[in-house]
């Protein structure tokens, strides 16, 4: 396995001796892509935060980030911390929106903060408007994916992709590898109701045209008469659908969570948050066999090791 880390500090270029323990992560939300690694300090090595950070792993591209952080000890070793541009998404913003998509709204949001786009794909469905105040622009961008998902049933997956934003359903995502007993070392599987399982949707819309509050709701009886009543509330925006918007929310949320990691699997570049893998395992009281999101991907490079930890969700399955 040839690694090859590349750090460029103004017109100069490093290739330094790395330790073992290099990992790369990456969460579908919430967190950008890290890089983690420690590096040996010669008299040649001279780099500082903010500089940029390319990894290849066989002649493939798989990282490219900034140094956020750096940490040494008498021992000559510096541990760094680089994370890719999705950091940058981190910064905390207010933006009035009207008649956008998600899409749209994060070619607005990557122009305003000289952010690198690649592909960006078409969500569509216009979002009639939304106020965002003081909140991150991550966080921005995931109530827009969300908005969406409640909407039309779709989900998207943002990330960036060696340098460059990217936004692709997870239908297009989908990676041909079976992860099943063998390709597993081990694996930690819980099911709950206690946290985002919700048999009853109730949305409300006050009508300022009527004057009138409207109320929708979608239930399931039979899953109230056994679990009892767990409900989701919230307010809708003009234009929004309310029956479907509350038709959609129960097929989401009306069902156990169950939580799924997978410790030391064989490691595959390919894999990241956001793609779609099949796994196969008997977890005992269910047994699994269909395509899975991966919420979260730790890669471990070690030696001539390559191995990931996997959290995944997929229909009760949620991370």
């Amino acid at each position: 396995m040839e690694i090859e880390l590349l750090i460029q500090n103004g017109n100069d270029s490093f290739i330094p001796a790395l330790e073992e323990g290099l990992t790369w992560s990456t969460s579908r939300i919430d967190n950008p892509g890290e890089l983690s690694f420690s590096v040996v300090k010669d008299g040649l090595l001279n780099f500082v935060e903010g500089n940029p950070v390319r990894l290849k792993v066989n002649g493939q591209n798989v990282f490219y980030g900034f140094v956020f952080s750096k940490k040494r000890d008498k021992s000559n070793i510096i541990k760094v911390t680089a994370f890719d541009q999705m950091r940058y998404l981190k910064n905390k913003d207010a933006y009035v929106y009207t008649n956008k998509t998600a899409s749209e709204l994060i070619k607005m949001i990557a122009s305003d903060f000289n952010l690198q786009t690649g592909l960006i794909q078409n969500t569509e469905f216009k979002i009639a408007s939304r106020v965002e105040d003081n909140v991150s622009l991550l966080e921005m961008i995931q109530n827009a994916l969300n908005i969406t998902l409640e909407n039309k049933k779709e989900m998207y997956v943002l990330y960036d992709d060696f340098g460059k934003l990217t936004l692709k359903s997870i239908q297009s995502m989908r990676i041909d590898l079976l992860i099943d007993e063998e390709t597993g070392e081990n694996y930690s599987y819980t099911s709950s109701i206690d946290s985002g399982t919700f048999n009853k949707i109730k949305l409300i819309y006050d009508n300022e045209e009527s004057g009138k509050r409207e109320v929708y709701i979608a239930q399931d009886s039979r899953n109230m008469n056994t679990w009892g009543v767990l409900q989701y509330f919230d307010t809708i925006q003009k234009g929004e659908n309310g029956k479907a918007k509350a038709d959609a929310l129960l097929s989401l949320y009306n069902k156990k969570t169950r939580n799924l990691t997978i410790q030391n699997v064989i490691g595959d570049l390919r894999v990241r948050a956001g793609s779609m893998i099949a796994v196969q395992l008997n977890l005992g009281d269910v047994s699994l066999k269909n395509l899975m999101l991966v919420e979260k991907c730790k890669h471990k490079f070690n030696l001539d090791e390559h191995l990931m930890d996997l959290t995944l969700r997929g229909g009760e399955f949620v991370a």
